[in-house]
């Protein structure tokens, strides 16, 4: 019972046996007289130690010598510990068996009654592969039983290559996974689509497929699940090779059918996580689930796959939403972008109730459009589309203002041209601009009298808005800097010192002084002040050339007349002893002209004779050839205020006085718009519209105002226009009366800017009135009969009144009728078809044709919108058979009602045009025979006639309209609406038609040459050249059109394009160019002929391309494109070339644009193998600048193409040369910037990022376009791929860092993987990783962005890590013990076997009664599992965890427990509590004491350590022991023990019991927290503690680890190496 020495009690503390020579046990007669009564042990009750304790704790090593009993502690407690035994684990051999004991064996295999642990001894040897899963699935063998099998059927395999050094723990993972892949296959495949029926109806078809068959379905789904349940298994431990199998799973859903695909996509479901940290696996597979969707849906069984669709649907969105990185791909983009959109977005399609789920899902949504937006945007990028707009250079500038200023019409608002820009201060961009402008409205080869004041009013509105800027912000006017950049324009401009400009040059400056923006004063003092020669005429020489100043002071009008700066100009001029100046002898001689043109105005009598014509001005010589200073103070400082003084002496209006004042107006207005007067024109008008009392006066100055508008328009004058014209109709309103072309004009330059409103609703009103007085509702209107014999009377009524006295009848007969006017013209045209047959004279013909044309006009007086509508009706219905019929007499008939209508505003040129002429020209282009063309020849000879009349004659008096200068001023009127938008779209529209009647071989020679004729004659009219100008795209599709057109020869198109040629170019200019010599075409880059070269060059080219579509002409055409094509890119040195050339190629075809893509290709070749060895990063900044502008002029003449992806053919040669040079500089550059970088500070890293950016965009153009992909291409790639991810990490950190180059290398990576060819179909294994980037993240540097570091991740060729391993590396300890990382932990999964517990007999030492226990007692570690402790340097401790009592009531011998073991445990304070202060009532009254000496008796084999003592195992089943445990670090905690006795601890409970009894550990139980004390000690409580067990044993560190019931083993965790090994 007990051992040697000692006493199974003394390791009760508190508790001492009586002894003989004990004090108590003496007996004396104090002690049985008073009792035995002690010393106390110090001398005060009230004596405590804490003084000495506090005092000892002050003290400076304190602290110390409390650490070193620590350490001791733990030092001989470490020492006592056991050490972990060697690894005594065996792999299960292999045994070859007969079939029956094979069989035998994969039943019990199979049967889970029986454990692994009686099958584990070995595994029998036989089948393999494919015919191995099949036994397994044969024999019904559950999954993990099967893995164990196979896992070690696996590691016997592969045991024999351990120890060669090449050996790959994955190796066998590679080669399970194609043989469960290759399984995998073999079921997929025997899901077949039947084939389409063949022809041959003989041969009858018949198809069984795998799953139509009951019971051939269940076995293949059963074998199929089976195979899915153990790669599950093997997926997910590794036991089959993770980046293999994905691999070949993208491989399956590029090929599968849509039966298969059903299989497919749930299997790519399930692994799908996997595929989403490489983009190698993540991009084809998204890629073929596009494609096999969009199979899906084209095909007739999409209803029977809806769940295949949803669950690609699922995937597509899954990945995109994970890694948006694998849609950056053109290919896909092009493919598949649509639908890749719309995939996404269904997702949002429903709207959820929940108002925060709601939120979510919009927060979602929002972060997808985003990134899809990125995504589409990088996409865009890498197939140059929607290219950054370039910054417009001076001629790409200029030609975007020429477009607008010419674009300046009678409707545009001049504020909302935006010519300069929006800055207030004077700039070299506005100094620029302005002379830009000044250039534009001076240049002959511009066209329009309205551009000077166009310029000056654009100038004032930006000088207005920087007046009001620098007034807010009290700076300086910006007058004074105006006044420099127009002297330094005067001073310096070629086309300011041209001679045939200084009219326009004076025009210009006239107004500018006019408007304050140019001083006429400061001019001379500056002048002056610089000491300018060659000003005055009285000191010029003949040999001595003048100042070009001195024309510009001659020329420039003043508009005040202000007697200082007028004598001061005559001095600089003239001298200062001049008395009389040849300004004088002009002007004298100017107001003679102007008296004997209008004496009526100076009170003298009209002239009587015949009626002026047109050309009276030139009586006016000495006006019209005077300079504009002399023009302008005769006008407007003598001639008008002579004329208001005339109108306001002016009595009660009379005829005669009308008449008067018309005839002045209208001589006046057009003797000022010969000397471009037109400030005075509107003046006058507007002043005599107040004075306008008859219609013929108001109509002439509705005329005058409406054959101008474009200039008042420039003037910023028309609200005061508007203003005039709503005054005069409120005057003639008040009298009763309307005047419908008044309203009209009204309305149009109202437009509905410039009037109020209230005004502008009595307007409409008053025009709604005017037409109801005329045409009355009626419910039953009247009907007009056909034939009116009353029209035909007309022709020889006698009465002068007769024709206004028959409009009157017909309109208060037929008023209500809407076609009455219609059937007038009709039987107006009948009647004038007879006048040739009543009357043989013409010109009796003619007055009669002046009556009807009189008629007529009366008849349009009574329509609310006039004559002009019913004509054009009529015309293009019934009219055109009755014009056909009409003879040349006839013809010369209705020409003079036409002009006479015209004349008066009752029909408009441009309804004659459009419903007659251009009808006429159409059919004569479209002749095929000689009969068609004398049916034609009458009409299209009068027709001519009548267009030359109406666009080209100004002369008045030849027998008809105009008669004289007033009816000529309203057929000018009507003139320039041909020459205005909209109607001068249908004149260049019907051009090209006069030239294909002249190339009309049917049509008599006659007729074609009028056609030249009118054709070479209109193209020489100001205002037709204006109009091409202003809308050249007009003229170039209108030609275009045709050149198309298929009904259109080949042979007529030079004709054709000659023609244009000739709208184009004035006469005695540059002639056409060659489009094939681009040194003529250069030679035109002024802006003013550029945007017409450029038609005609296009033309050009696209001519060459339909010349190389014939056989005959394709040699000749395709030698001069070839030539055209190569000069093109060896002379566009400059972006604004280039840009001028892209513009030039659009809309070419393929063929033609495909030779220029080849040439461009060819430079560009040529550039990159240009070399420079002396320096040679500016050659690569040389070279980007050369290349870049052809890559981008490639880029234009390519983005056409792109939208229907069919890009023009590129020769194979020319892209291979291509690829191997760009190959090689960007491994020059690869090498170049891995020099820079090491130089810090360096500026050549940005040169050199930039000349890697330009690389890089190059690359994907090349990639853009088909190819075939030869070998050395192939070759190349390898090398380009490890290039390109080299300069994409020199831009990732450091002096490389940059967030432009980055991005854009490894989109350009990306896009080069996936154009690198790879067949799915091929024998040889898919490699998805090939030519992807292959290095240790921890390579990488550690200042790397975060998101650059993570795009990096996902072009790595790796999939996820196993659990297992990841993030476990092996580790060493250096000398001073501290923890060294390694290499990572490689994963093991066939050597990693699992464990089936001891099997017996394995290990020697196992055996007797203990097995499993060490000799105190406790469970025994060991180790043998596959995965060694050593690995994790694992140890004992000597701790376990103190299992929770079950026995509640015996709280006694729980405290002895808690106070005698040395044990990590648990308890919560309350049941601590009361465990305390549970007393029994037999020791509350013991007053037996104990000797506190008889601790000393106690011995211990080791050494005393200070206040500290030692706690026996009181669950120890034998004898007491000699030594005891130490320690555990969790224990150490707690506080010495109190020796001193405590009522509070009973000792009656253990006392009596007996040696033999066993204290039931497992009975016990802890709490949650807490620590347990005895009277004698007290603990710390312990932090925390585990689940019961009490085999687990701590290992290492204080707290306490995961636990099972005692009935299971410890397993162990699994490592690879046998080093040591941690946690990162």
């Amino acid at each position: 019972m007990a051992s040697k020495g000692t006493h199974f009690w003394r390791w009760y503390i508190g508790f001492y046996p009586p002894r003989p020579n004990d004090v108590e046990e003496t007996l004396t007669a104090d002690n049985v007289k008073s009792g035995l009564v002690l010393q106390p042990e110090v001398l005060a009750e009230h004596f405590s130690q804490q003084h000495d304790i506090r005092k000892r704790l002050m003290q400076e090593d304190a602290l110390a010598a409390l650490e070193d009993v620590m350490n001791q502690i733990f030092a001989r407690k470490a020492e006592s510990a056991p050490s972990i035994p060697t690894s005594s684990f065996r792999l299960p051999s292999r045994v070859t068996l007969n079939d029956a004991k094979r069989q035998a064996w994969f039943a019990d295999l199979a049967n889970p009654d029986i454990p692994l642990s009686k099958l584990g001894k070995n595994v029998p040897h036989g089948a393999k592969g494919h015919d191995l899963l099949d036994l397994l699935h044969t024999n019904n063998v559950a999954i993990p039983r099967a893995v164990w099998f196979l896992r070690v059927f696996g590691a016997n395999e592969s045991a024999g290559l351990r120890n060669k050094p090449s050996y790959n723990p994955t190796q066998y993972s590679v080669e399970w996974a194609n043989v469960m892949t290759s399984y995998m296959k073999k079921q997929l495949a025997e899901i077949a689509l039947p084939s389409a029926p063949r022809l041959v109806a003989s041969i009858k078809q018949t198809f069984k497929g795998v799953l139509s068959d009951t019971e051939m379905r269940q076995k293949w789904i059963s074998r199929f699940t089976y195979c899915l349940s153990l790669l599950r298994t093997f997926y997910a431990e590794g036991l089959v090779d993770n980046r293999t199998f994905l691999a070949w799973l993208v491989q399956q859903m590029s090929t599968c059918n849509l039966a298969q695909a059903g299989f497919v996509v749930r299997l790519g479901d399930e692994y799908l996580d996997g595929m989403l940290v490489s983009r190698a696996l993540t991009r084809p597979f998204i890629e073929a689930c596009l494609a096999k969707f969009v199979e899906i849906e084209g095909s007739p069984a999409k209803e029977f796959l809806p769940n295949t669709a949803n669950i690609l649907r699922n995937l597509i969105s899954r990945s995109f939403a994970a890694l948006p990185d694998a849609c950056i791909s053109p290919r896909i983009y092009i493919q598949h972008g649509a639908i890749l959109e719309e995939i996404l977005m269904e997702n949002f399609a429903a709207v959820p109730a929940d108002s925060v789920l709601q939120q979510n899902v919009q927060v979602l949504r929002e972060a997808v459009v985003d990134t899809l937006a990125d995504v589409q945007r990088r996409n865009e990028a890498m197939l140059f589309q929607h290219l950054p707009p370039r910054v417009l250079g001076s001629l790409s500038s200029a030609l975007s203002d020429i477009k607008l200023l010419n674009s300046i019409s009678g409707k545009t608002d001049m504020s909302t041209v935006s010519l300069f820009d929006d800055y207030s201060e004077i700039s070299p961009s506005f100094s620029r601009k302005l002379d830009f402008l000044l250039t534009w409205s001076v240049t002959p080869l511009q066209y329009g009298d309205h551009r000077p004041y166009a310029a000056a009013c654009l100038l004032l509105l930006w000088r207005n808005k920087a007046e009001e800027r620098a007034i807010r912000r009290d700076a300086p006017s910006p007058d004074e800097q105006i006044q420099d950049v127009l002297f330094d324009w005067l001073d310096s401009s070629d086309v300011a010192g041209e001679p045939g400009n200084l009219p326009a040059v004076a025009l210009l400056f006239g107004q500018l002084v006019k408007h304050g923006l140019f001083s006429y004063g400061l001019y001379m003092q500056r002048l002056i002040a610089r000491g300018e020669s060659g000003l005055s005429y009285s000191q010029a020489s003949v040999e001595e050339e003048g100042s070009r100043h001195r024309q510009f002071l001659r020329w420039i009008p003043l508009h005040s007349s202000d007697t200082s700066l007028i004598s001061q100009r005559k001095v600089i001029l003239y001298g200062f002893r001049v008395r009389e100046t040849p300004e004088d002898a002009n002007e004298r001689e100017i107001r003679r002209e102007v008296r004997a043109l209008m004496p009526e105005l100076f009170g003298g009598e009209p002239r009587a004779g015949e009626p002026l014509n047109t050309m009276f001005w030139k009586s006016c010589a000495s006006l019209l050839s005077a300079p504009r200073y002399e023009q302008l103070k005769t006008l407007k400082q003598w001639f008008l205020p002579l004329y208001k003084k005339f109108l306001t002496s002016q009595g009660e209006p009379t005829f005669d006085t009308d008449n008067t004042i018309l005839r002045i107006f209208t001589l006046s207005t057009i003797i000022m718009a010969r000397v471009r007067s037109y400030g005075s024109i509107l003046d006058m008008s507007l002043y005599t519209l107040e004075y306008a009392n008859s219609s013929p006066l108001l109509t002439a100055v509705i005329e005058t105002i409406r054959q101008h508008i474009e200039v008042w328009a420039c003037m910023n004058r028309m609200r005061d226009v508007a203003s005039a014209l709503w005054t005069v109709h409120q005057t003639w309103r008040s009298r009763g009366s309307q005047n419908r072309v008044l309203l009209k004009l009204l309305a149009e330059v109202d437009n509905d800017r410039y009037l109020e409103p209230a005004a502008r609703e009595q307007m409409l009103s008053d025009i709604s009135a005017f037409s109801h007085a005329l045409f009355p509702s009626n419910e039953n209107p009247d009907t007009v009969p056909p034939v009116l014999p009353e029209i035909l009377l007309l022709a020889t009524a006698p009465n002068p009144e007769a024709p206004s006295l028959l409009a009157n009848s017909l309109w208060y007969k037929y008023m209500t009728s809407p076609d009455w006017a219609w059937k007038v013209w009709d039987n107006t045209i009948a009647s004038l078809r007879q006048i040739p047959v009543m009357m043989g004279d013409v010109p009796e013909r003619r007055a009669c044709a002046l009556r009807y044309a009189t008629f007529l006009l009366h008849v349009d007086q009574h329509l609310p919108r006039g004559f002009d509508e019913q004509i054009r009706a009529w015309f293009l219905g019934s009219g055109r058979n009755e014009v056909a019929a009409l003879t040349p007499d006839a013809w010369d008939v209705v020409t003079v009602v036409l002009l006479y209508l015209i004349c008066y505003g009752a029909l408009t040129t441009t309804t004659i045009l459009e419903s007659l002429i251009y009808q006429v020209w159409q059919a004569g282009a479209n002749v095929t025979s000689e009969e068609q063309a004398q049916s034609l020849e009458t009409l299209l000879s009068s027709v001519n006639t009548l267009f030359e009349h109406l666009l080209l004659r100004d002369e008045c008096g030849t027998g008809l309209p105009p008669v004289d200068v007033f009816e000529a001023q309203g057929l000018q009127t009507r003139r320039r609406d041909v020459f205005r938008e909209p109607h001068f779209s249908s004149l260049v529209a019907n051009f090209p038609a006069l030239v294909l009647i002249e190339q009309n071989r049917y049509l008599p020679e006659t007729l074609r040459a009028a056609s030249t004729t009118l054709r070479r004659t209109i193209c020489r009219v100001n205002v037709f050249r204006q109009g091409i100008y202003r809308d050249l795209d007009a003229v170039r599709l209108a030609f275009e059109r045709l050149l198309e057109s298929q009904n259109v020869p080949d042979e007529l198109h030079e004709p054709l394009v000659s023609a244009l040629r000739l709208m184009l170019n004035d006469p005695g200019q540059d002639g056409p160019v060659n489009a094939a010599e681009w040194s003529s075409a250069s030679s035109l880059l002024s802006p003013w002929k550029l945007a017409a070269t450029s038609i005609e060059i296009r033309l050009t080219i696209k001519q060459l391309g339909e010349g190389m579509a014939r056989e005959s002409t394709r040699l000749a055409a395709c030698a001069s494109l070839d030539k055209l094509a190569t000069a093109v890119f060896y002379h566009c040195k400059s972006p604004e070339e280039a840009d001028f050339v892209a513009e030039m190629i659009t809309d070419v075809g393929p063929t033609v644009a495909g030779k220029f893509v080849n040439a461009g290709l060819r430079r560009i070749v040529d550039i990159l193998r240009e070399t420079d060895s002396t320096n040679k990063i500016d050659a690569m900044t040389r070279l980007v600048s050369c290349a870049g502008e052809i890559l981008r002029l490639l880029a234009n003449i390519v983005a056409p193409f792109r939208k229907d992806a069919s890009l023009p053919q590129v020769d194979p040669s020319v892209q291979d040369h291509l690829f191997a040079a760009l190959c090689a500089k960007i491994a020059e550059m690869t090498e170049m910037m891995a020099a820079l970088v090491q130089q810090p500070w360096s500026e050549d890293i940005a040169r050199g990022s930039q000349a890697v950016i330009f690389l890089a965009r190059l690359l994907q153009f090349y990639l853009g376009f088909p190819n075939q992909w030869p070998q050395q291409g192939k070759d190349l790639s390898e090398k380009l791929c490890a290039n390109l991810t080299r300069l994409a990490l020199i831009h990732t950190t450091g002096e490389g860092l940059n967030m432009l180059a980055f991005p854009l290398i490894m989109d350009t990576l990306c896009y080069t993987l996936d154009e690198i060819p790879t067949d799915m179909k091929a024998t040889m294994p898919y490699d998805p990783f090939r030519n992807y980037p292959e290095f240790a993240l921890s390579d990488l540097p550690s200042d790397i962005p975060p998101e650059y570091k993570a795009r990096l991740r996902t072009m790595l060729p790796y999939v996820a890590l196993n659990p297992a391993v990841e993030d476990l590396v092996y580790a060493t300890r250096d000398a001073y013990g501290a923890i060294l990382s390694s290499v990572p932990v490689q994963n093991r999964p066939w050597e990693w076997t699992e464990y089936l517990g001891d099997v017996p007999g394995a290990d020697p030492r196992s055996g007797g009664p203990n097995d499993g226990q060490t000799d105190d007692g406790r469970p025994a570690v060991k180790n043998s599992a596959s995965l060694s402790l050593e690995l994790f340097e694992a140890r004992l401790t000597g701790d376990r965890i103190v299992p929770p009592q079950t026995a509640k009531d015996d709280l006694l011998a729980e405290e002895n427990l808690r106070a005698l073991q040395d044990d990590l445990y648990a308890e919560g304070a309350f049941r601590r509590d009361w465990r305390e202060t549970r007393v029994s009532l037999n020791d509350a009254t013991s007053a037996s004491g104990v000797r506190v000496g008889s601790r000393a008796d106690q011995d211990d084999n080791a050494p005393p350590l200070p206040a500290f003592g030692q706690y026996p195992n009181a669950a120890a089943p034998t004898d007491a022991r000699n030594s005891s445990r130490r320690p555990s670090p969790a224990s150490s905690v707690r506080s010495a023990t109190s020796l001193r006795q405590s009522p509070a601890h009973p000792l009656s409970r253990l006392s009596v019991s007996t040696a033999g009894e066993v204290i039931d550990v497992d009975a016990l139980e802890a709490g949650t927290s807490g620590s347990g004390s005895g009277s004698t000690n007290k603990r710390k409580a312990m932090s925390s503690i585990a689940e019961e067990d009490d085999e687990v044993q701590i290992v290492d560190g204080p707290g306490p680890g995961a636990s099972s019931h005692a009935s299971k083993r410890t397993k162990a965790k699994t490592a690879a190496k046998t080093t040591k090994a941690k946690k990162k």
